[in-house]
Formats: C-alpha cells, structure tokens, sequence
C-alpha cells in the first residue's frame, strides 16, 4: 500500500493560502455581519445645542412661570404639581400637532392664533375673578374653598396660549439634522421640552407653594396670597390683550 502524498507547500505557503481565503472572504456575507450599518433613524447629537435652546427660552420669567408662581401660592405645592401635569398635557397636544403635519395650518390663519389667544386672556380673567372671590371668603373666615380642578386649570392655560405652537414651528425642524425619521426625531424632541418645562416650572411652582403652607393656618394671610395670584392672573391677561393690539 503506497503512503498517502501529504501536500508539498511550506508551513508559510499554507499560512499564506489561509490568508489571501480570509481576505477573500471580506467582501462576503461575513464581512456583511461583522459590520451593522449605524441606525440613523434619529441624530442625538444635536440635542446638547437643543437644550441650550430650550434653556434660554424657559429661564427668563415667563406667562408659565408667573402662572405656576399664582397656583402655588393660591392652592399649594400639590395643587401646583397638577397644575404643571396640566400644562404639559396642552404642551404635549401641540407639539403633537406640529408632529403631525397640521401646525403649517394654524400659522397660515393668525386670526384664528389671536381668536384663542383672547379666549386664553378671558381664561386668566375668569381665574381672577374666583381667585378674588375666594380671597374675600377667607377674609369673612371661611378657608376651605374649592376652586376647580388644578389639572383642568393648567391644561386650559396652556391650550388658550397658541404661541406654543408657533415655537414648535420654528424650533423643531430645526433640529432634525440627519435623522432620517424627521417625526419621530420631532416628536422626541417635543417630549424632552415637556419634560424639562414640567420639571423646572414644576419646581418653582412647589417652592411658592410652600409659603401657602406655611401661612395657610391664618385667614388674613391666604386672603392675601389669593390677591397676590389675582394680581398675576389680571397682568398676564393685559399682557396678552396689548400684544395683541399691538401685533
């Protein structure tokens, strides 16, 4: 029996064949599954100079902010926390409607903007008005008065300012950058300015809350709390009928 021929090729010229076999195979499917494409599908990196954007708008005082500082110091830190879910409730209905196409619709029929942003002023007037209405009970010594839901309250608030709308218009497709799911990468980005308006004016309303805490055991000292959030409430109701005189 003849021995088996055993190959004549150097332990190099083997170590060779291997290799130009593996570099061959680079272009193959292996070479397919070893590198994943990076999902584009949304751009985070652009959300540090969008949070600086965010942040520069909702740092100076602001409708919102005197608003939340009114409701904590009316109804206390848990009716501000309810009031703040309520704003970013109407928050989050706009920044979905610009998500879904029909923002360009709003910003092409101003009067109707302004239309709601009276209603919006007559709003804060009504709250002034049972605000005063319920200074004047604690001043006869009657404390325990009910005005309405917190949460409505702030939903309404944020619903009659349409101004939220032209911001979500201006700002997020300015951030899309290379996602290539603009309304998801959209939608995403209305979520964090909620979140971050729900977080930081949430905030400060509990904080002034806690002087109703603290004076809620006099009459005399939630009369005038009542009145300091009346005053809040006419001012932002001026503010907004003269800028609409004036636009």
């Amino acid at each position: 029996m003849e021995p088996p021929e055993f190959s004549r090729r150097s332990p190099a010229t083997d170590w060779g064949h291997s290799a130009r076999m593996i570099t061959a195979g680079v272009d193959g499917p292996w070479h397919a599954m070893s590198k994943p494409e990076v999902s584009t599908m949304m751009d985070l990196t652009v959300l540090p100079s969008y949070m600086a954007v965010i942040l520069l708008f909702l740092a100076p005082p602001g409708p919102d902010m005197a608003y939340m500082l009114a409701v904590g110091l009316e109804g206390g830190r848990l009716s501000a926390m309810r009031a703040i879910l309520g704003i970013g409730t109407g928050m989050s209905t706009y920044a979905a409607t610009v998500v879904a196409g029909m923002g360009q619709v709003a910003r092409s029929h101003p009067s109707m903007l302004d239309a709601v942003r009276i209603l919006g002023a007559a709003y804060l007037l009504w709250l002034a008005f049972v605000t005063m209405r319920s200074a004047r009970r604690a001043n006869n010594g009657h404390g325990d008065i009910r005005t309405g839901s917190w949460y409505l309250r702030g939903v309404l608030v944020s619903l009659t300012n349409p101004k939220i709308i032209l911001f979500y218009l201006a700002i997020l497709p300015q951030f899309i950058g290379s996602a290539e799911n603009p309304e998801l990468q959209m939608a995403v980005l209305g979520a964090i300015n909620v979140l971050t308006e729900v977080i930081l004016y949430g905030c400060i309303g509990v904080l002034s809350g806690s002087f109703h805490a603290r004076l809620t055991g006099s009459t005399k000292a939630t009369a005038v709390l009542n009145y300091v959030a009346c005053a809040v409430y006419v001012v932002l109701a001026a503010a907004i009928t003269v800028e609409i005189l004036l636009v």
